[in-house]
């Protein structure tokens, strides 16, 4: 597996959504860093299915859905964004 990988976080109503861009986790928290660290243990957890299993298969994100993730239109949320690199 990789060592980074990039996430982009998405303020939406009173939490902090985090999308990973290498395989399309997604998870949710009161923070950033909450956020980050719920995506530790996703990234953790698929890794040992992924090592465990032979039909499951690895996949960047596709274009079309990081668009709809980052236009979502969400009444309560705001325009504010982080794109950063998670070391697991």
């Amino acid at each position: 597996m990789i060592d980074f990988y990039t996430v982009i976080f998405k303020k939406s109503a009173d939490y902090w959504v985090g999308l990973c861009l290498e395989n399309g986790l997604v998870v949710q928290g009161n923070t950033p860093e909450q956020s980050i660290d719920k995506l530790k243990q996703a990234i953790q957890s698929f890794s040992e299915v992924y090592e465990a299993e032979s039909d499951i298969y690895l996949s960047p994100l596709a274009i079309n859905e990081l668009h709809e993730f980052l236009t979502l239109e969400d009444t309560e949320a705001s325009d504010t964004y982080e794109l950063r690199k998670v070391y697991t």
